[in-house]
């Protein structure tokens, strides 16, 4: 495993639509040890693909007592609620935002051995999911923010 270079800012590896996972190989699964161990390395909760330079739609999130979840080729099925919460992120250091988002979400992806799971979130969970699957679509949660908050340490 390895620990990747997360991009910043500007980065137009960011604003890049990610392409659908056609096979899972062993590159693909060391792809998404290294952004587990880049998230951990990094004091994140999340990471999409494309925040290491990889246009693919894989994404990693570790929530509190979750656990480390693997998601190739993710969509959101089901979206209910809203609720405007602080949101950062590894690629905008320094940069906290009020973000609206659903409450509450259904996501269908697959998992590293290639099988199809469901996966459904509340609060910080689907805020979570929410925030890794925009990224692959090349969207930034800084575009959602509705006011910047000052970050807390």
């Amino acid at each position: 495993m390895a620990i990747r270079i997360i991009r910043k800012k500007e980065d137009p590896a960011l604003r890049q639509r990610c392409s659908e996972v056609k096979e899972i190989t062993p590159q693909i699964i060391t792809i998404l040890e290294d952004m587990a161990e880049t998230m951990y390395h990094n004091d994140g909760v999340g990471l999409a693909a494309n925040q290491v330079g990889i246009p693919k739609q894989l994404v990693v999130i570790d929530i509190l007592d979750q656990g480390l979840l693997e998601l190739i080729n993710p969509k959101i099925v089901e979206a209910e609620g809203k609720e405007a919460e602080a949101e950062g992120c590894l690629s905008f250091p320094g940069i906290v935002g009020e973000v609206v988002r659903a409450n509450k979400v259904t996501v269908e992806a697959l998992n590293r051995e290639g099988k199809k799971i469901r996966v459904q979130g509340s609060g910080l969970f689907a805020r979570a999911l929410q925030h890794e699957i925009d990224h692959l679509e090349g969207k930034v949660f800084i575009d959602k923010v509705v006011s910047f908050l000052e970050p807390s340490d």
